[in-house]
C-alpha cells in the first residue's frame, strides 16, 4: 500500500510540475509577443482632404481710394514766382504767391476746421492719405447720414475714439472723437447739420445750421487756432498752414499740427493770415520770408 501511495504522489508531483512550467513559459512569452507587436510602426492616418482656400473677407479687400486728400490748384507765374488762388473753408479766396521751388500747388492743399458741438470742440480734418486712411478697406459701424458714417477707432490715435467720416462730393472730412465722446443725439444733430459745398475750383466750403458753431478766423481752442485753414503738404515731407486771423501779430499762435511734428517750425503773420511752416531749413525760410497773401 506504501509504495502504490508513493507511485501516484510521484505521478501528481510530475504532473504538477508540467503545468507550472506551461504557465511560466505563457507568463514570458506574453511580454515578447507585446514587445514584437509595439516595435511594428503605427498605421499612418488617411492623408486629409484638401480643402479650397475660403474666399476673401469683402471687408478686408475694399481698398477704393479715389477720393482727393490735396488739392492741386492750377498755377500761374509772375516773375520767378508762382501764383494759385485758394478758398478757405468759410469761403474766403486768397490769392497766394511764393517762390516756385516751395512748390506748394505739388504738395496740394486740404481743408481745416474746427466746430463747437454744444460746448464741445472737435475738429474736422481731411485725412492726408484719403478716406482709406479712415476705412481701412473696411466697413462702418453705422451711419448717421447718407453722408455721415461711423468707423473704428484708429489704431495708435492715442486719446482719440471713434471717427465720423463725412462725405461732401469728392471731399472726406474726418472728426475724431475724444474723452467722454459725444452722446448719440448729438452726433445725429452734427450730421444734419453740417453742410459743404464744392466750387468750381475744387475747394470745400464748410457751413452749419442749429446748436452747430463753426469756428471763426482768429478763434483759439485748447490753445491751438480753431478757425478755418488750408494745410499743404504732410506725412514725412514738408509742411504749412494757411490759417487766416485778425490781428494777427497780436492774437496769433503756433498750430500743433506743424510744430507738434518733432521737426523745428517757424511762423510769420502775413497780411491777417498766420503762415506756419515745418520742414527743411531751406522750406521754412523761403515760407516766412518770400510768402504774400491777398485776401479777397
Amino acid at each position: 500500500m506504501g509504495d502504490q501511495f508513493d507511485v501516484i504522489e510521484v505521478g501528481e508531483r510530475g504532473r504538477r510540475r508540467s503545468i507550472g512550467l506551461v504557465v511560466v513559459f505563457v507568463l514570458l512569452l506574453v511580454p515578447i509577443v507585446g514587445l514584437i507587436v509595439s516595435r511594428e510602426p503605427e498605421p499612418q492616418p488617411p492623408p486629409e482632404a484638401v480643402l479650397p482656400a475660403p474666399s476673401p473677407i469683402r471687408s478686408l479687400t475694399r481698398m477704393e481710394n479715389d477720393t482727393p486728400s490735396n488739392l492741386t490748384a492750377p498755377v500761374t507765374t509772375k516773375g520767378g514766382d508762382e501764383v494759385i488762388e485758394v478758398v478757405f473753408p468759410h469761403g474766403v479766396r486768397a490769392e497766394v504767391r511764393y517762390p516756385a521751388r516751395l512748390g506748394l500747388a505739388d504738395l496740394g492743399s486740404r481743408p481745416f476746421q474746427g466746430v463747437w458741438v454744444g460746448e464741445r470742440y472737435r475738429e474736422f480734418v481731411a485725412p492726408y492719405n484719403g478716406e482709406i486712411e479712415i476705412t481701412r478697406g473696411g466697413e462702418p459701424l453705422r451711419s448717421y447720414a447718407p453722408n455721415v458714417t461711423l468707423w473704428p477707432r484708429q489704431a495708435g490715435s492715442r486719446s482719440y475714439g471713434q471717427v465720423l467720416l463725412f462725405e461732401f462730393g469728392p471731399w472726406r472730412l474726418a472728426m475724431y472723437d475724444r474723452g467722454e465722446g459725444l452722446t448719440f443725439d448729438q452726433r445725429t444733430a452734427l450730421a444734419r447739420a453740417l453742410r459743404g459745398t464744392v466750387t468750381k475750383d475744387g475747394y470745400l466750403v464748410l457751413s452749419a445750421k442749429t446748436d452747430i458753431r463753426l469756428a471763426e478766423p482768429g478763434d483759439t481752442a485748447e490753445g491751438d487756432p480753431a478757425g478755418p485753414q488750408l494745410r499743404f503738404g504732410g506725412g514725412v515731407g514738408p509742411m504749412l498752414a494757411l490759417v487766416p486771423t485778425p490781428d494777427c501779430r497780436r492774437q496769433a499762435r503756433q498750430t500743433t499740427a506743424i510744430s507738434g511734428r518733432g521737426r523745428p517750425a517757424d511762423t510769420v503773420c502775413r497780411d491777417g493770415v498766420l503762415v506756419a511752416a515745418t520742414g527743411p531749413h531751406w522750406f521754412r525760410r523761403l515760407a516766412v520770408e518770400e510768402i504774400r497773401i491777398t485776401l479777397k
